[in-house]
């Protein structure tokens, strides 16, 4: 592994911009996701209709999506993250609204006894109690986007990928491994972790 020994600046900008277009792309397809969900939670014909378009979106292939980008927006990070994005969109919409329907009636019905405005129940109440299934919904969005952000090289938006891509190119064996390795590793240590922090947040929501 001589070329991984000498270039451990480049492996790790390359780990940097990876973490950096993953993250990115999965709060904003949270941030939209919670705003769908939120609408669409109590609005079931509503709802069909964000779902059906998210899985549209989902079921396009990751270049094939780029593609259809690159006219509008040119190479690099912008197109990358709105693909990714939309991507992780169906995932967190479907555990955005299943998290608020599951929250039971009578507490509904007891913030509203006290006084609460619907957007004070949803943020002291609902929001709350559909965190952990928010949260598994960020774990698999995180992870399903770090594997697909290797892709992303292919219209120059760095990270990882570029080295496998550059190791394709140059038949160059240990490129591959490395960014392929290096990409689940970084997959699996997020999974481990987000696995974690769901956990907790159940026994919170229990207790």
């Amino acid at each position: 592994m001589t070329w991984a020994h000498k270039n451990i600046g480049l492996i790790a900008e390359a780990a940097g911009q990876h973490l950096l277009l993953s993250f990115l792309s999965v709060l904003i397809g949270c941030a939209v996701a919670l705003v769908l969900g939120i609408v669409s939670a109590r609005r079931p014909r509503l709802y069909a209709v964000f779902l059906t378009i998210a899985g549209i979106i989902f079921v396009i292939p990751s270049l094939a999506l780029f593609a259809f980008l690159i006219p509008v927006m040119g190479l690099g990070m912008k197109p990358a993250l709105t693909g990714l994005s939309s991507y992780c969109v169906l995932i967190l919409l479907r555990n955005v609204v299943t998290g608020l329907r599951s929250v039971p009636d009578d507490v509904l019905d007891a913030a509203d006894g006290m006084g609460f405005s619907r957007w004070q129940r949803l943020v002291r109440i609902e929001l709350p109690l559909a965190l952990p299934l928010i949260v598994s919904g960020i774990r698999i969005a995180l992870v399903t986007v770090i594997g697909i952000a290797t892709v992303a090289a292919f219209i120059d938006a760095g990270g990882l990928g570029t080295i496998i891509l550059q190791g394709i190119d140059q038949s160059w064996p240990e490129k591959i491994i490395v960014g392929g390795a290096l990409t689940a590793a970084i997959a699996i240590f997020f999974d481990l972790s987000m696995t974690w922090i769901e956990r907790r947040l159940m026994r919170w929501r229990q207790a």
